[in-house]
């Protein structure tokens, strides 16, 4: 067995699924991370890192509002004080440099980044149009998994509100939860 040194530099097997890496270099590490922005400034921020091409997501749902003389859907913050980017930890300089964006949700000093696979299912939910609410942070409860629909492979808690069933599906990187709406053949208990 010999070592061969040359000057070559050696391809990386992730140059050849399209990334590229310098030589010593390591992959880009894309992931989702919260920001905390101020409050009522969400929209504004989001608008802002869409203009700088910035891969965000920025919750909303739909509740009618009633005043004295009239009634109107608005559309609100489901995670009020966060959007949700996708970068990777290098770029955070251009999402900290927006006048309205406080800082990075962090732990032990460091950006902690939230799981794909919550991010990912709350954006397939919203986008089939299901029906979410904020709701207070729960961490005791009857936990189930849903099994069917947009929402399928997500775990909260279960809740009975009225004659309807709803999940509570908590971020809790952010303490944040929202309440959906599921139907109880969709859901099963965790053991």
């Amino acid at each position: 067995m010999s070592l061969v040194e040359t000057n070559h530099p050696v391809e990386e097997p992730a140059q050849q699924t399209g990334i590229s890496i310098a030589p010593g270099g390591t992959p880009p590490q894309v992931r989702w991370y919260a920001t905390y922005v101020c409050s009522r400034h969400e929209k504004q921020v989001l608008s802002q890192l869409q203009e700088r091409n910035v891969n965000c997501f920025l919750p909303l749902y739909r509740s009618v509002r009633r005043w004295k003389d009239r009634r109107k859907e608005l559309e609100l913050v489901l995670f009020p004080g966060y959007v949700f980017v996708h970068i990777d930890l290098k770029e955070r300089l251009r999402v900290l440099q927006l006048p309205s964006v406080v800082r990075f949700v962090s732990f032990n000093g460091q950006p902690a980044a939230l799981p794909d696979a919550e991010i990912e299912t709350l954006t397939r939910g919203l986008a089939s149009g299901i029906r979410a609410e904020p709701h207070p942070y729960l961490r005791v409860g009857q936990r189930v998994h849903i099994r069917y629909g947009p929402l399928a492979g997500a775990q909260g808690i279960l809740l009975r509100r009225k004659d309807k069933l709803r999940v509570v599906l908590s971020i809790d990187l952010i303490m944040r939860s929202v309440a959906v709406e599921v139907d109880e053949a969709d859901v099963e208990p965790v053991v």
